[in-house]
């Protein structure tokens, strides 16, 4: 059998004897193994001869029929287009962390409550710690040395976003790992490596409860925006969690009956939560009727939803310490020390009950959360 200069589709279809068969000059190192096999016909596997990082190795691009010359020429040209630009070819198709963040946000999307700021945070997050070193390599080429890298900063200065970012970051590794791109999350292996944190877990900053009646006469009286000052004291009177006031719609309420319906897609626990309204909480809602005129109960000057911060701001304007989530925690501890039955502060905080005893309370006890929210209004407003 004459062996022609280069490879032609007729040559190939017709070979019957064993050897490496390569394409000539300008073939960009592509060559056809023929190889016999037990039934007697013959095993012609295609692979390109490269020089990767400095190294000679092979590439397989397939076996004949099902890849032929043509397309073999073609894999073997895309190849050496990805080698002139610094690329392996290899790993085609693996993306980089920030295409793999993308894909995965994209995933989550869905399930985040509207005005969470989850999307926000992971993309700040991302953005100052982690892509600029590491948003352009592949999944598969990140160590756990690279890892370490980007989180000791944050890790040691600040905890809370150091461990945020461990999270999220383990999220997009095992989704690679589900993907096929790579076969481990090194996340685990380098928060080992970094320092422990001492403490436990940090809790929000709360005023006891007997500081309340002043802060809220300070936020009232302060220079915050009204909308923001109605909406930090109306969450002080029904203890809710600050993301379901600043959404709140006033589909949402009935002032008649005294009744904010909290539909499952704001709550915390995915659940419809029905909110009993003291008459001051009444009274708020009826002064925030004057403040804006659009659907929202407390809309910022701009009528969008209220950014967290906006509450932040008015806490330091009006010279009041806490956090806005830790009025929930001082509602807790009224309730506690005013012998409201523990199943009734849990219910007015929008709780779960776990395990039998929630899987047999049915009832959210709203007539007996209304007795309480109209004590707890009573004693956040005494002298005012």
């Amino acid at each position: 059998m004459n062996r022609p200069r280069k490879l032609t589709a007729a040559f190939v279809r017709s070979l019957n004897r064993p050897g490496r068969y390569g394409d000539g000059h300008g073939g960009y190192g592509l060559s056809l193994l023929v190889k016999p096999m037990t039934n007697g016909r013959w095993s012609k596997t295609w692979s390109q001869y490269a020089r990767i990082g400095g190294n000679y190795t092979s590439i397989g691009l397939g076996s004949y029929p099902a890849v032929s010359l043509a397309e073999a020429r073609a894999k073997a040209l895309a190849n050496r287009k990805e080698m002139a630009a610094g690329r392996d070819p290899r790993n085609s198709g693996v993306p980089t962390l920030n295409e793999a963040t993308e894909q995965v946000i994209a995933l989550h999307r869905a399930t985040w409550k509207s005005g969470s700021g989850a999307e926000a945070r992971w993309r700040s997050a991302f953005a100052h710690h982690v892509l600029p070193a590491l948003g352009d390599k592949q999944v598969d080429k990140i160590a756990v040395g690279d890892v370490l890298g980007v989180l000791v900063g944050p890790w040691v200065s600040n905890p809370a976003t150091g461990r945020f970012l461990a999270q999220r970051l383990s999220q997009v590794f095992r989704w690679s790992m589900g993907k096929g791109y790579r076969s481990d999350d090194p996340t685990p292996a380098a928060t080992a490596a970094l320092p422990r944190h001492n403490g436990g877990r940090t809790h929000h900053a709360a005023l006891h409860h007997t500081e309340l009646p002043e802060a809220l006469r300070k936020v009232r009286s302060g220079d915050g925006h009204p909308s923001a000052a109605l909406c930090w004291t109306f969450i002080a009177l029904t203890a809710c969690r600050s993301a379901e006031a600043t959404g709140a719609r006033w589909s949402e309420v009935d002032t008649e009956a005294g009744v904010w319906t909290v539909p499952g897609g704001r709550t915390k626990t995915g659940r419809e939560h029905r909110v009993a309204l003291s008459g001051a909480a009444v009274v708020v809602l009826k002064e925030a009727r004057k403040v804006g005129d659009g659907e929202l109960v407390f809309p910022s000057p701009r009528g969008k939803v209220l950014a967290s911060n906006a509450l932040h701001r008015l806490l330091k304007l009006a010279g009041v310490g806490g956090t806005t989530h830790g009025l929930r925690t001082s509602f807790r501890s009224w309730a506690a020390e005013s012998d409201v039955t523990r199943e009734v502060a849990e219910a007015a905080l929008g709780h779960v009950v776990p395990g039998v005893e929630g899987a047999y309370q049915r009832s959210d006890l709203l007539e007996a959360r209304r007795t309480v929210m109209e004590d707890w209004a009573n004693y956040l407003t005494q002298g005012s």
